[in-house]
């Protein structure tokens, strides 16, 4: 299982949009995918529909000896697990900095997940801050996959995220974290601004900056108050066809993981057509024969054994959910009408 971090200390910038949607992309590819929502604010998880409740966060794993395992909820896409957050995580912060191994303890609570190996990605949504929680996410990922605004703001932030990966590669506490790639997110190609920043940021990291752009769409911002992703709830958007593009991409952009190509299984033809062995002559064999070759209807080839799971291969993307009504009225989070008397 690889392990990416999704962050950035700036916030608006599409964190928690692109979680939500790369994991759901990448599972509509056949890819094993678990989602971690590290942030307190729990959008990722109310994004998925999983009921974020006191003790169904990682708090209980990072402060005390509960399992990770356990806080794994399915969600209603295949092959797409999330672990949800709730605002207790947010004590984590206090808790956490008293341990001297405050750095290392996400990465020890999220070791057993690996070992378990029933997810082929894990994607971590990380808070918008500097905190002990977005650094814990660096220490214990293998990749940083960092999404920036196309405006000026975003440079910055993008400066401040790479000197801190720098920092924790250099101290020795993950030396072998990447930048696993970054995500130009929300741009509008009305604007000389945002290209003059995807520009800018294709000139400094070149091969860095993923080919695929997110633009700014209105299927994106709707998607979350139907608690849908866009794919979902408009799953021919320009939103939705971009994080499958960004999905795929991501996909090529992992060689140790997927491994070499597959070779194809012959075809009929081909095999009717491959030279045919010949019995050799002695004084005790018989007139060489030729092979027989297939007939019309062959026996089921079976296909050659793949080094990676099935998950990785990409396969025909799921069926597409009725897109709900953008009239309808979202349900309540908070439970019962807001009495002004209490």
């Amino acid at each position: 299982m690889k392990i990416i971090a999704i962050a950035n200390q700036k916030g608006g910038v599409g964190k928690t949009t692109t979680a939500v949607n790369l994991a759901a992309a990448l599972a509509e590819k056949g890819v094993r995918t678990l989602l971690v929502d590290l942030d307190p604010q729990a959008n990722a998880s109310s994004a998925l529909g999983c009921l974020t409740e006191e003790g169904g966060s990682l708090y209980s794993c990072l402060v005390g000896a509960d399992f990770a395992a356990a806080k794994v909820r399915e969600t209603r896409l295949p092959r797409l697990w999330c672990i949800p957050s709730h605002m207790e995580l947010a004590g984590s912060e206090v808790s956490l900095a008293r341990n001297e191994n405050h750095l290392v303890r996400l990465s020890e609570v999220l070791e057993p997940l690996r070992v378990l190996n029933r997810w082929d990605v894990c994607l971590l949504d990380c808070p918008p801050s500097l905190g002990i929680l977005m650094t814990s996410a660096l220490a214990s990922a293998d990749g940083l996959l960092i999404p920036i605004q196309c405006e000026y703001y975003g440079l910055e932030g993008l400066a401040k995220i790479v000197d801190l990966h720098e920092r924790i590669c250099a101290a020795g506490v993950n030396p072998h974290v990447t930048i696993e790639g970054i995500l130009m997110t929300m741009y509008d190609g009305r604007t000389n601004l945002s290209r003059l920043v995807v520009d800018e940021v294709r000139r400094v990291f070149e091969d860095l900056v993923y080919k695929t752009i997110i633009p700014r769409n209105v299927a994106l911002s709707e998607a979350p108050s139907h608690e849908l992703t866009v794919m979902e709830y408009s799953p021919n958007s320009p939103g939705a066809r971009a994080y499958r593009e960004a999905a795929a991409e991501f996909i090529r952009r992992q060689p140790q993981a997927m491994g070499d190509p597959v070779p194809p299984v012959p075809s009929t033809s081909e095999l009717s057509t491959a030279p045919t062995a010949q019995v050799p002559s002695g004084p005790l064999s018989a007139a060489p024969a030729p092979v027989a070759a297939p007939s019309a209807a062959p026996a089921t080839i079976s296909p050659p054994v793949s080094p990676l799971p099935d998950a990785w291969q990409v396969g025909s993307p799921a069926p597409a959910p009725a897109r709900p009504d953008p009239t309808s009225v979202p349900p309540n989070p908070f439970g019962a009408p807001f009495n002004p008397d209490v």
